[in-house]
């Protein structure tokens, strides 16, 4: 099944809501490589980071000399739309829906992402692309980008069901993979660690996702949210690696002496969510998920900002933070420390809550200009632009590898 109508890999086409598309592609006019690339992770409640850096990856390959063609599920008409999900590449959809097809790839081996596209002339792609653990079968080259390796030093913080099947996902990685993508150093040790063959891997950093604002957007975006004071600022998604619970014990041993208040962004992931009752009714404000203008009015607004999570791939909300003139305060020994450096931010140890205190009243005082001057400097690292010309490279390799 196809969104829209596809006689060829050149000619197909996203869904544009319910009806097919007469958008043109605008793809150079010699593509050197075809990448079939997975992005059914945009069909997730939460799409989080791994969704981020699809799209923006995926919207600029074309210019790179790629045709990317996306594989998803099979997706209702009521369903989003791809270009509803932010895809900008054309998509072909299985006849299997997520559960059953991620199940069938996991499991048994089929079925085979070539019989899926086909065989026809214009049809085979040169490299597959795993964007996330769903990874198809296929007789092509194989790139598989490995986000993180958390559950393998917390399976506590996953479900089960979620641990099992990356553990799965690990042994096919290491069985098939021809390339395995990191977005960072942390995670490339990880995977060594982990058993994958380090000559296969490629470390590839996240880009920025920047959107501006005004002064007058900021004012707004308080009043409706009734931020009256200075706060803390804290991006992502409710779950237990993100480590909530020591952030809320830094803010309980803070709260009587500072006039910071503590803002949490983000949906629900999984599992229960801490207690907060106890902190000050006035001063905690739980906002759930923003849209992207509304988030970067919080970014802005914001005093400081704190990502104390236990292990992350990459951690963009640091780095988005960072392009908002913010100070950062976020976890030692982890990949944050490879995006804010030595000067751009304040490192802590994850799990204590006191250190964590006295660094975000730091950031917020004494050293915010500081590290507001040397966060904005450092981000000029980091663009989508440049990772997707890394993939581009590392397409190239693989086809002419075959």
């Amino acid at each position: 099944m196809i969104s829209g109508r596809c006689e060829g890999f050149s000619h197909c086409m996203p869904r544009r809501g319910r009806a097919d598309s007469d958008m043109h592609l605008n793809y150079p006019v010699a593509m050197s490589v075809r990448v079939a690339m997975v992005v059914e992770q945009m069909w997730q409640l939460v799409p989080g980071g791994s969704g981020r850096y699809i799209v923006e990856v995926a919207s600029r390959l074309a210019p790179q000399g790629v045709r990317t063609l996306g594989i998803a599920a099979r997706h209702g008409a009521c369903e989003p739309s791809p270009q509803d999900v932010g895809l900008t590449i054309p998509v072909l959809n299985s006849a299997l829906p997520r559960r059953a097809l991620y199940a069938a790839w996991d499991r048994l081996g089929k079925p085979s992402l070539d019989r899926m596209i086909g065989s026809r002339s214009g049809h085979a792609p040169d490299v597959v692309h795993a964007t996330t653990w769903a990874i198809p079968p296929t007789r092509h080259p194989l790139a598989v980008t490995v986000h993180d390796v958390a559950f393998l030093r917390d399976a506590s913080h996953f479900t089960a069901h979620g641990a099992a099947y990356f553990g799965r996902a690990l042994d096919i990685t290491k069985r098939r993979a021809d390339a395995v993508i990191v977005p960072s150093e942390a995670t490339a040790a990880d995977c060594v660690e982990a058993g994958i063959d380090e000559s296969i891997i490629t470390v590839i950093p996240h880009g920025l996702t920047h959107t501006p604002v005004t002064p007058q957007q900021i004012e707004d975006f308080r009043a409706r949210h009734a931020l009256t004071r200075p706060y803390i600022l804290w991006v992502g998604t409710r779950e237990p690696r993100k480590n909530l619970p020591t952030l809320l014990r830094a803010y309980r041993a803070m709260a009587s002496s500072t006039d910071l208040d503590l803002v949490l962004v983000g949906p629900a992931g999984w599992g229960q969510d801490p207690e907060w009752g106890d902190l000050p009714a006035d001063r905690t404000h739980i906002l759930g998920r923003l849209d992207d203008a509304d988030l970067a009015c919080a970014y802005a607004g914001a005093r400081v900002f704190t990502f104390p999570s236990i292990w992350e791939g990459f951690g963009l909300p640091v780095l988005e933070a960072m392009a908002h003139g913010t100070p950062v305060v976020t976890s030692a020994d982890t990949c944050m420390a490879e995006i804010t450096g030595t000067d751009a931010g304040l490192l802590v140890p994850a799990t204590e809550a006191s250190a964590l205190a006295d660094a975000l009243e730091a950031a917020a005082g004494s050293e915010h200009d500081r590290l507001a001057r040397a966060g904005l400097a450092r981000t000029n690292h980091y663009t989508w632009e440049a990772s997707a010309a890394a993939h581009a490279r590392l397409y190239e390799s693989l086809a002419g590898a075959r």
